[in-house]
């Protein structure tokens, strides 16, 4: 998804002092008067995370934060059923679909248009009943709004018109007509960001100057989902309630309380104190401790993540493709692996996500390789070589290591690489704005399909294309693939995509570092998804 700032900001945040977040584990530990240790209430999850989540608006700019908060308070009309992964990992089955909101569903034989059946009796967290009109009203908001659901119907969909695209059929069904065949028609409604907000709750807090309750859903929900935002405290915390009226039935775990602890530090110490029973986005240094203590399991899925070195494209020298093919041949991946990761993480072979359908690593060919490096750079007329800068954000230990890890490895062969280390805020700013020649890029892109995700990266009319990258051919195969219903011709589409992408080497293909959550052994049922996000409902505790 691309950034979006067609909404209003959120409320200030606050932070909660780390060193009062770590003197409370001490002192619990100590025996010190402190609350209940977590893993006391089985009907209470703590979780301990790097931020919250910056709005609870579907409609604001999707992060890892926000991606979790909205998979748990937003109902989507579809869903994937669910199958046994790795290590005992509950994922989703991306060929079976399934109804959510939506019991039924039909789409034309020529997939230019999918008409929903909406359950009856579905209730909100305050007793609304969902209807049609709840639909119409989601999307014409987010039409309006002009932000994730506008991209994904006009960019993804290709609809111009919402008069034309959205009908109410009856009270309990919704049709969407597209203006020409989409192989997406149908998973682009699993997708986190098209949820279905609860209109009648929502609507009585419009104002003239707001019609869409922009500002009061920056920090409340109203929706069909399992659970409820009942305290909202950016940068501190957020308190989660279970909807008593959910139609798949009331969940497990009543109240879900998520701490901002932005240092990882104090989750790994809270968590093995027993103060909180999930600590989220550890690097694999600390998960790495966390192997020999029983009272703890580590849940390990590698997912669909991209990680890479994104270089702008248009600016020297990484306009040359030779130049970014030597840095390509320069990263030592296996040391990468062994000191960064132990052993826990994959090479990124290609820039489609390794378990989508029609991924290929055949055209990987980088292997570590100074001669071939240098030799490359000779050919570019950078036999001396140049300097650059790399960005990373401020509070990401892993880039930082893999950053000075990087900065070694060119300086072999010439390169002068100065570390950049910026708030992500600044750093996302410059290179959106295409001032940084070297920034780290970690995404997931989450509706499982090679077109949607070449499109969403590599598209030269993608607002999230922050490399540059332009290959006409490329861009073409993709724009055919979100109109095609032939799934071979899609594959073989795709597949020369990658070709070409991985030959032109617009990024420095670097890692799948993976998803891995740590819990108290008591907390059962994770799941994953496409978004990295954990589905509370899922969870129990004994």
């Amino acid at each position: 998804m691309p950034r979006i700032d067609a909404v209003p900001a959120p409320v200030k945040r606050l932070r909660i002092s780390d060193a009062a977040v770590c003197g409370a584990v001490l002192l619990s530990l100590m025996g010190g008067s402190v609350p209940a240790m977590a893993q006391n209430n089985n009907s209470v999850l703590l979780v301990a995370g790097p931020r919250t989540p910056e709005s609870l608006d579907q409609e604001y700019p999707p992060t890892e934060a926000s991606h979790e908060a909205r998979r748990n308070i937003y109902e989507r009309l579809l869903t994937y059923e669910m199958k046994s992964g790795e290590g005992g990992v509950m994922v989703e089955d991306f060929s079976k679909l399934k109804g959510a909101l939506a019991e039924s569903w039909q789409t034309s034989p020529d997939k230019t248009s999918i008409t929903f059946h909406l359950r009856k009796g579905v209730k909100s967290y305050v007793g609304d009943t969902l209807t049609a009109d709840d639909l119409m009203w989601t999307f014409e908001r987010g039409w309006n709004m002009k932000a994730n659901f506008h991209w994904y119907m006009t960019q993804v969909l290709k609809i111009q018109d919402f008069k034309t695209a959205f009908t109410k059929v009856d009270d309990q069904t919704v049709k969407v007509t597209l203006p020409k065949p989409s192989p997406l028609i149908e998973r682009i409604w699993v997708n986190n960001d098209l949820g279905i907000i609860d209109a009648v709750e929502a609507k009585k807090h419009a104002t003239t100057e707001d019609p869409w309750a922009a500002r009061w859903l920056s920090n409340h929900s109203a929706s069909y989902a399992p659970y409820q935002v009942t305290k909202y405290s950016p940068g501190q915390e957020v308190v989660y309630e279970a909807n008593k009226n959910y139609y798949r039935g009331v969940p497990k775990l009543t109240r879900i309380i998520f701490r901002e602890m932005p240092t990882s530090a104090n989750r790994l110490a809270a968590l093995q104190a027993g103060a909180v029973d999930v600590a989220e986005w550890l690097p694999a240094r600390e998960l790495n401790t966390l192997s020999s203590i029983p009272t703890v399991k580590v849940w390990k899925v590698y997912g669909n993540y991209v990680q890479r070195v994104e270089m702008n494209n248009n600016t020297p020298p990484f306009n040359n493709e030779k130049v970014r093919q030597a840095l390509n041949y320069a990263v030592p991946r296996d040391d990468i692996l062994k000191a960064v990761f132990y052993g826990t993480a994959r090479p990124t072979k290609s820039p489609i996500s390794e378990i989508y359908p029609a991924f290929t690593d055949k055209y990987f060919d980088y292997s570590y390789n100074l001669e071939k490096a240098k030799s490359l750079l000779k050919e570019a007329g950078f036999e001396k070589g140049f300097k650059t800068q790399l960005g990373y954000p401020t509070g990401d230990q892993t880039e930082e290591e893999l950053a000075i890890i990087l900065k070694t490895a060119f300086s072999k062969i010439g390169v002068d690489v100065e570390l950049q280390k910026l708030p992500a805020s600044t750093l996302v700013e410059r290179y959106s704005k295409g001032t940084m020649p070297m920034y780290f890029f970690r995404d997931m892109a989450i509706v499982p399909d090679a077109g949607y995700v070449a499109n969403l990266w590599l598209n030269s009319a993608s607002l999230i294309n922050y490399s540059h990258y332009k290959n006409e051919e490329v861009d073409r195969l993709i724009n055919d693939s979100l109109s095609s219903t032939d799934e071979s011709k899609r594959k073989t589409q795709m597949e020369r995509v990658q070709q070409l992408v991985m030959q032109q080497a617009p990024w420095i293909f670097l890692i799948n570092p993976g998803y891995q959550l740590a819990t108290r052994t008591n907390v059962k049922g994770y799941s994953w998804n496409t978004t990295n996000g954990n589905t509370w409902y899922d969870f129990s505790k004994n």
